[in-house]
């Protein structure tokens, strides 16, 4: 579980605060970058390809009297993007309708300004119990502020939100006016989590995540939705010097549908493996802090994004 740093003096239980907060929205609004902001260091990966978090991802802030457990979900899927991924996007949509039953808020993002019919789709799935708050996302590219008042005004008519909040998630003041709206919606009780924690997620499990997002980021558009990465070995070798830092062995596989997908991942004479492998590695050792042996190797595995059987043992909840 990764954690930071010293936090401050311990909070009496009786005094403290904690709740669940779910991060929702169509692919691309924002959701993750807005997860790692709130959370203060990077725990779950981000890209412009839709779809990249594919699993819940928990982040924890704890700051005063009030932890804030922040659950990152996939972005709901209401169209099958490539042929052959239904039982991905199944497993995706389950992941989202089943973080919203047990929530305590709801964080619904979209793009300032902008409300299409995949954010309705998805807003149809908000609780009724529940309070839901409307995050405008991408303030910074609204050109003319006038225009959003008009905007939140008939955003209104769509559900009855709790709160409205436009901010940028890459504007450090808006993300802590977020945290101090939501601080009030959380129950009065004692904190899940260690105070420095950050994720209940494991470092095996960050360390397939980095490499996925590695190779979204390097093969763009060019590589389909249809891959993912499975971590097949993960071990820790102390190191032969007095307070020296351990060594992590790791193995992993990027998954393909096709051999043509293979080519595009390891590029001309393993240029882009190359690099996706320097990448991951090098930002796992800051992460991590800690040294970093890293292996990857590219397999064909025709049809698993639509076997669930293969979905499971891959890691898809």
């Amino acid at each position: 579980m990764a954690k930071k740093g010293q936090g401050a003096e311990q909070v009496p239980a009786s005094a403290q605060r904690c709740g669940l907060v779910a991060i929702v929205g169509r692919p691309n609004v924002g959701k993750s970058t807005l997860m790692n902001a709130l959370v203060g260091q990077k725990v779950s990966i981000t890209s412009k390809k839709a779809q990249t978090t594919r699993h819940r991802i928990t982040g924890i802030r704890t700051e005063g009297d009030s932890q804030f457990v922040f659950i990152d979900t996939p972005g709901f899927q209401t169209r099958h993007t490539v042929k052959g991924t239904a039982a991905l996007n199944r497993n995706l949509n389950k992941t989202v309708q089943a973080t919203l039953s047990d929530v305590d808020v709801v964080l619904f993002l979209v793009e300032a300004g902008r409300f299409g019919p995949d954010d309705a789709k998805v807003l149809a799935l908000m609780p009724k119990d529940k309070p839901v708050f409307l995050i405008a996302n991408k303030l910074d590219a609204v050109k003319l502020r006038a225009d959003l008042l008009p905007w939140l005004q008939q955003m209104q008519t769509h559900h009855p939100f709790a709160e409205f909040v436009p901010l940028s998630a890459q504007k450090l003041d808006d993300v802590r006016r977020l945290a101090d709206i939501v601080r009030p919606y959380l129950p009065q009780q004692a904190w899940w989590y260690d105070e420095e924690a950050l994720t209940d997620r494991t470092d095996r499990f960050l360390a397939g995540e980095i490499i996925r997002e590695k190779l979204f980021r390097l093969t763009g558009d060019e590589l389909p939705y249809t891959s993912t990465v499975v971590i097949d070995t993960y071990t820790e070798e102390p190191s032969d010097k007095p307070n020296g830092r351990p060594l992590l062995r790791i193995a992993a596989s990027i998954v393909v549908e096709r051999d043509s997908h293979k080519g595009m991942v390891i590029g001309d004479k393993g240029e882009r493996l190359k690099r996706i492998g320097t990448e991951a590695r090098t930002e796992l050792e800051r992460l991590l802090d800690t040294k970093v042996f890293l292996e990857i190797w590219v397999k064909v595995r025709s049809g698993w994004a639509d076997d669930d059987a293969r979905l499971r043992t891959y890691g898809y909840e």
